[in-house]
């Protein structure tokens, strides 16, 4: 009876799963066949504009257009065709003021086309425009780089990839998030801040910054150096937001980046004019503090990136754009974008340019009063009363975008602890001068002006109302910035103001400002744990990992300071927390021994960059390093550092990355690389 039963059951399966085959429909969309997936995630603006209603949906693999469709009631059969784009949003700028309608998207490539979207509703307001005018998008893209779908996505995954940096440990993104405004939220922090020009750490002068690489070897090992030992460098100058980048015709403080985007390579005139976009791109890859290794050029990043798998290092990727990867390499993905596979550096900037200029804000309280849909505060109302009135502000924070793209010192600083402009003119009439940022979201920004001087908008006020505070600079511009005797409520009027002018999708990142999370911001970077012990003069060696535990990564950095100099080290790298000794470690992973270089107690410091390889089995395991450094003057003969905690893991086919696998069994591993020795001095 029991064989009957089980019989009964197989045969039961077999056929039902012969029946479900025989039925089943092919499956068509982001898979890797010819037929295309119906857009997915379209939202139509609801009351937003007074001139349009704009569609946004999801970039569809495959596509190379897209046919937009509406109708008053919810019936694609009997909806209009309203256009096509190439790009992933569009304006409906057709449908009747105060008529709410129903959209659909399309997919479309040379052959074939995709199913109709699922509805969504916008509606266009019935309000008259303000007196001031509105910015209007999309920006314009320059002849030679047309603004599509999937150059955006693509644009979006390698603006978000870590890899890109030498270490995998900086993306552009790291320093430009958009519920920071665009800028960098740890240029508040200690640990970025830059020594200015005297290069002394603690004075007047010194910069609120973003933190980069440390100083990085060829080969992934660390170099000392004064002010940031082996820790990350920090730029000179606050970084600039990415949102509404588009529109200035050249971009950084100093304008160097201009419209005219030469290649990487050849230096060879890509694109004529209206490019400042990919020309800034090409920057911060080779910069050796932001994220290049010494000696780092655009081949060896267009290298890196061909064989990265994109955004491996993300622990959450957006749906959207996760679906739209779908596995595939950056190969694949530039096939898709630009019609062939390779992976060139003009074609990384292009991409990343395409991405910033999807990247536009349009819906802040200011643009809802301009257009006659929502009025701002009455405080926001004074504020703006001020900013075009007395204060002068509309001067050089001047239309839609709040800025005239000016040059101008308005005394921040001595100028001779930044020239500014004239770095890139060479014109004594620059001395000083910085580009006029857009106020646009600057209510998010955590610090102002070129060097990140202050931290809150009050303060920025107070900065202005008491006339700057270098007015003997050089071409200071004394007719604008001089005391305007507000008191303490207009300037909190004119605060209530500025945060008018941020868009709320920023704060929430809401599509498209939305993003993959930084391994930096994940649970998988290498802590400290334990109790060091000192050497010589009470110093204790301070242990350093910032790289990524990711299987396979081939420069994985371990590094020491604040050692006896000229002393033998010891890593160790094991299964289990080593011991106060250097001795043998049960589930030993690596041990190597180097010189540590300078000498004296406190000076010390090492560096070590290896292969991040394990047996399969034992990949998503925890494991642990310890420094030992030989030292008379320690209890046993050896200072020891912390123990870090390195938690390894693996990517998932989706592009994120896993703790664990099934695979992992006992963790018994063999000693690699042990006792390979090391001078630094």
């Amino acid at each position: 009876m029991k064989r009957l039963k089980i019989f009964v059951c197989v045969a039961f399966v077999a056929g039902f799963g012969a029946f479900a085959l025989l039925n089943s429909k092919s499956v068509t969309g982001q898979s890797g066949n010819s037929a295309l997936s119906a857009p997915t995630g379209v939202i139509a603006s609801d009351s937003k504009y007074n001139n349009k209603v704009t569609i946004w949906w999801d970039t569809i693999r495959g596509a190379t257009s897209y046919r937009l469709f509406r109708n008053v009631t919810n019936n694609p059969a009997t909806a209009t065709e309203i256009g096509t784009t190439v790009s992933n949003f569009f304006q409906d700028g057709g449908i009747p003021a105060g008529q709410t309608a129903f959209y659909w998207v399309r997919a479309e490539n040379s052959s074939t086309v995709s199913e109709m979207s699922v509805s969504d509703q916008g509606t266009r307001t019935n309000t008259p425009s303000g007196p001031a005018p509105q910015l209007n998008p999309p920006p314009p893209a320059p002849v030679g780089n047309e603004t599509t779908a999937t150059k955006i996505y693509l644009g979006k995954a390698l603006f978000w990839d870590e890899q890109m940096s030498s270490t995998r440990t900086v993306s552009c993104g790291t320093c430009h998030h958009s519920n920071n405004g665009g800028t960098d939220p740890r240029s508040v922090a200690a640990t970025t801040i830059n020594p200015g020009a005297d290069a002394i750490l603690g004075t007047p002068d010194d910069v609120r910054g973003s933190a980069g690489v440390p100083f990085t070897n060829p080969d992934g090992s660390y170099t000392s150096v004064q002010n940031y030992g082996l820790n990350a460098q920090v730029t000179g100058r606050k970084s600039v937001s990415h949102i509404n980048s588009a529109y200035p015709p050249i971009l950084f403080w100093d304008g160097r980046a201009t419209g005219q985007f030469l290649d990487p390579l050849t230096n060879n005139i890509l694109l004529n004019n209206g490019a400042a976009l990919e020309s800034q791109a090409a920057g911060p890859p080779v910069s050796s503090s932001e994220m290049a290794h010494t000696g780092r050029d655009w081949s060896d990043v267009a290298a890196r990136m061909a064989s990265s798998k994109p955004l491996a290092l993300s622990p959450s990727i957006p749906t959207a754009l996760s679906t739209w990867i779908n596995g595939r390499t950056y190969s694949d993905l530039f096939l898709e974008a630009f019609g062939t596979a390779e992976v060139t550096p003009a074609r990384i900037s292009m991409a990343i340019a395409a991405y910033e200029r999807a990247l536009y804000t349009d819906q802040a309280p200011i643009d809802l009063d301009n257009a006659g849909i929502a009025q701002i505060s009455a405080a926001a109302a004074r504020g703006r009363g001020i900013f075009n009135g007395p204060a002068g502000c509309n001067v050089c924070h001047a239309g839609p975008l709040f800025s005239d793209n000016s040059f101008r010192n308005i005394g921040v600083r001595p100028a001779n602890e930044d020239t500014g402009r004239f770095q890139v003119t060479g014109n004594n009439q620059n001395i000083g001068e910085f580009r006029v940022p857009d106020l646009r979201n600057v209510s998010l920004r955590g610090s102002f002006f070129h060097n990140g001087q202050f931290t809150t908008l009050a303060q920025v006020v107070a900065f202005y109302n008491r006339g700057g505070d270098f007015r003997n600079a050089p071409n200071f511009q004394g007719a604008l910035i001089r005391p305007l005797g507000l008191n303490g409520g207009q300037q909190n009027d004119l605060v209530a103001f500025l945060q008018s002018l941020t868009d709320p999708r920023l704060v929430t990142e809401s599509a498209p400002f939305d993003r993959p999370m930084l391994f930096t911001e994940s649970a998988f970077v290498p802590t400290l744990t334990g109790t060091a012990i000192a050497g010589s003069g009470g110093f204790v060696p301070e242990m350093k990992i910032f790289s990524p535990p990711i299987v396979g990564n081939p420069n994985f950095t371990v590094s020491m300071s604040n050692a006896l100099g000229n002393a033998q080290a010891t890593l160790v790298i094991a299964g289990v927390q080593p011991g106060n000794t250097p001795g043998p470690v049960r589930n030993e992973l690596k041990r190597l021994t180097v010189n540590t270089a300078n000498t004296g107690a406190g000076n010390g410091w090492s560096s070590v960059s290896f292969t991040f390889s394990l047996p399969r089995k034992l990949r998503g395991m925890t494991f642990y390093a310890r420094w030992y450094v030989q030292d008379p003057s320690a209890p046993g003969g050896y200072a020891v550092s912390q123990v870090a905690v390195i938690n390894a893991f693996n990517t998932s086919a989706s592009g994120s990355f896993t703790a664990r696998s099934e695979e992992i069994q006992e963790p018994v591993i063999e000693l690699i690389d042990t006792d390979k020795k090391i001078n630094l001095r």
